[in-house]
């Protein structure tokens, strides 16, 4: 079986780390790449960085962090946010991201994930897919796009997409648990890894997600406030018998 993988996110605006419960009432968890150096010695497999503020202020990536990350993780790490258009992937797998995730872009215009995925490879491109009540969602999880979310998956994977970053706005930051059907619907419509995301609050929430079908799990708000916890999830996972990497 393959190794499934735990990946801390980091959630950026104005700089910093923040996070928040379905998507709002954000608070400061941080300086971002101080804090993934922390993750990436506690042993992340990888970790995301998503810029949620770039598109609604309409502006491009965040290169000036992405470039002191590559400098100071040993990790590889994702980068999403303020993607929208070719030249800014490509800016961030120069700056150092190994890979680029989008979400809105992609939505607005399918074809710019087969553009990536033409350039670089499907295994840099990865579709970022927020949803709700099984619609896709954008803007921060404002703006409803009157597409099935599983519908969604199978075309970003038929477009190019390498991996898949599901985000249940209903589950995010609740801690009561990810989204098991959408996790376990969209894992089984895809070939390509799943990554749960939203909701993770112990570690059988975790095992629970890489049951449904996903290869790996992000987790944020139980490991921002203590750090030391990514460890001991890692532990609670292996004497549960899941293949993690240490």
């Amino acid at each position: 079986m393959v190794k499934k993988r735990l990946i801390p996110c980091l959630d950026v605006a104005g700089g910093r780390v923040v996070k928040g419960v379905r998507f709002e009432s954000l608070r400061d968890v941080g300086d971002p790449v101080e804090l993934a150096e922390r993750y990436s010695e506690l042993g992340a497999d990888e970790l995301v960085f998503l810029d949620i503020a770039a598109s609604i202020e309409g502006r491009g990536p965040i290169l000036e962090l992405v470039e002191r990350a590559a400098e100071r993780l040993t990790v590889p790490f994702t980068v999403g946010g303020g993607v929208a258009e070719l030249e800014d992937a490509r800016a961030l797998l120069r700056s150092g991201a190994d890979k680029v995730a989008l979400n809105r872009a992609a939505v607005d215009d399918p074809g710019l994930l087969s553009a990536l995925a033409d350039e670089f490879g499907s295994q840099a491109v990865v579709c970022a897919l927020d949803s709700r009540g099984g619609e896709v969602v954008t803007h921060g999880g404002r703006n409803g796009r009157g597409l099935d979310s599983v519908e969604w998956a199978c075309e970003a994977v038929w477009r190019g997409a390498g991996e898949l970053l599901v985000t249940s706005i209903d589950a995010d930051g609740t801690r009561d648990g990810y989204d098991l059907e959408l996790t376990g619907r969209v894992a089984a419509a895809v070939t390509v890894p799943v990554i749960a995301s939203g909701g993770a609050g112990q570690a059988s929430h975790l095992a629970d997600a890489f049951a449904a079908g996903a290869e790996a799990a992000l987790v944020a708000s139980i490991v921002h406030e203590r750090p030391e916890r990514l460890r001991e999830l890692k532990a609670e996972l292996m004497e549960a018998g899941w293949p993690i990497r240490i």
